[in-house]
């Protein structure tokens, strides 16, 4: 079984939607198969650009599970992102009983403001003839890159490493799941303390000053 991991980041390297699929490549692999099933192959995709080639096409359209990871933008999937999706959309989708999975992250805290994107993944499958698998909403992406993998379940990634856990197993036995939900456990406060002194590091690293945030243009 073939499982393509496909990063729809706008970042080339360093990005969160990178590290939950190198997390969940990680519970593929390692997933105990039932007697006589075939060790899922992992296939690697980067989506950082709005187009996408033909021989990259005709490669998702021979797998078994698609794994679409992209950051929250506006509510919804990145606009590269979505641009190749309406260009898969075009292919001859001969084998309808592909399976996709959808993970967004975003800076929000709650990772149920992620619900919309996966719903334009989902709405994809429908408009494509492709099952949806399911998919998970993660909060607090701004933080995951930070945040070590801690033994037995431990730590503020632990409710992230659970809901990707449950979607390996959920793809190695090749079937759906519901849509879940998931924050980091780290308290609410300090994630947003964290932010906004990320934000004024920011700023100042560009020759600004925190107060410039506030300020109007009125030109």
């Amino acid at each position: 079984m073939k499982v393509a991991l496909i990063n729809g980041s706008p970042k080339a390297n360093r990005s969160a939607s990178g590290t939950l699929l190198a997390d969940l490549q990680k519970y593929i692999t390692g997933t105990d198969m039932a007697s006589g099933s075939e060790k899922p192959q992992i296939a690697e995709y980067s989506c950082n650009q709005p187009n996408i080639s033909d021989k990259i096409k005709v490669e998702l359209q021979n797998t078994a599970v698609l794994v679409i990871a992209c950051p929250l933008y506006v509510d919804g999937i990145p606009a590269h992102l979505l641009s190749c999706l309406m260009q898969l959309e075009s292919a001859d989708w001969k084998n309808h009983s592909i399976h996709v999975h959808g993970i967004v992250n975003c800076g929000f805290y709650e990772g149920i403001q992620a619900e919309p994107a996966l719903c334009v993944l989902q709405n994809w499958c429908a408009k494509t003839g492709l099952i949806w698998g399911g998919g998970i909403g993660v909060g607090g992406g701004g933080a995951l890159m930070q945040m070590p993998t801690m033994e037995n379940g431990h730590g503020p990634k632990a409710p992230v490493e659970k809901a990707l856990r449950a979607m390996a197993d959920t793809i190695c036995a090749h079937g759906t799941q519901e849509n879940q939900y998931v924050s980091i456990a780290f308290p609410r406060f300090l994630y947003r303390m964290a932010a906004q002194m990320g934000w004024r590091q920011m700023v100042k690293a560009n020759g600004g000053k925190t107060k410039d945030l506030g300020r109007q243009n009125r030109g």
